[in-house]
């Protein structure tokens, strides 16, 4: 036999879907069309994906970050799991997201790049994010760090190759550089703009604004990998 749930049950719930996606949701954009989905998305892809490309911009204790530019996706979950929402409404509201996100806001904040995943992947991130989002799982411990860095030849600190790939994975969702092919807008043009080394592993280690901190997700090497990368790159 079917429960029967009572309006004034009922009512509580549909008031935290809504205040769920007031706080996920930022707008509809165009971005990748989607419908109701009922794929299974592998979560550890998912996981990778949504540290290399999302972790920047949001906080996600199980993933280890601490983004703060986008809401932190432990506090506009959990209230909605506690009330007894599931996993496959989150699913939902993470891919719907994803496919219809805001690149720029009426509130002047900073919007979402669009297509930051798509296809799988983007189910993959959506089913990660809906399995640990506001569960109330500590943070991932970061990784040793390191103050080993690569010597290129001609005294640069930093190997650039190794910098493109973590600048692409990690830094392309909010910055535009023509070399890595990114054009996200949330943070500075770096073409327009090209920063020195010292003030690339300055922000990157330290963050300003609206930018994190990466130090606690980057080893020193990486960063200074990014340094060369980024300085070497910019504006040519």
């Amino acid at each position: 036999m079917t429960p029967i749930v009572s309006r004034s049950h009922r009512l509580p719930m549909a008031i935290a879907l809504v205040s769920l996606a007031a706080l996920v949701l930022l707008g509809a954009g165009c971005g990748e069309t989607v419908g109701y989905t009922e794929a299974t998305g592998d979560k550890t892809n998912g996981k990778t994906l949504f540290t290399a490309k999302c972790g920047s911009c949001h906080t996600l204790a199980d993933a280890g970050t601490a983004g703060a530019i986008g809401p932190n996706l432990d506090d506009a979950f959990a209230e909605s799991r506690r009330n007894g929402l599931g996993e496959s409404t989150f699913v939902q509201v993470v891919r719907d997201q994803i496919a219809y996100s805001i690149e720029e806001t009426s509130t002047g904040a900073p919007g979402m790049p669009a297509d930051i995943v798509t296809g799988q992947d983007a189910i993959d991130v959506s089913t990660y994010v809906a399995s640990v989002a506001g569960t109330g799982k500590a943070p991932t411990p970061a990784p040793p760090q390191t103050t080993t860095t690569n010597v290129e030849p001609g005294g640069d600190v930093g190997d650039a190759a190794a910098g493109k790939v973590v600048f692409t994975n990690g830094c392309g969702g909010c910055h535009t550089l023509g070399d890595a092919g990114t054009t996200g807008a949330i943070g500075p043009n770096l073409d327009d703009r090209p920063p020195s080394s010292e003030l690339v592993t300055e922000r990157v280690t330290n963050g300003q604004g609206a930018m994190p901190s990466f130090s606690a997700t980057l080893t020193a090497a990486q960063i200074a990998d990014v340094s060369a990368y980024v300085s070497s790159a910019a504006g040519k």
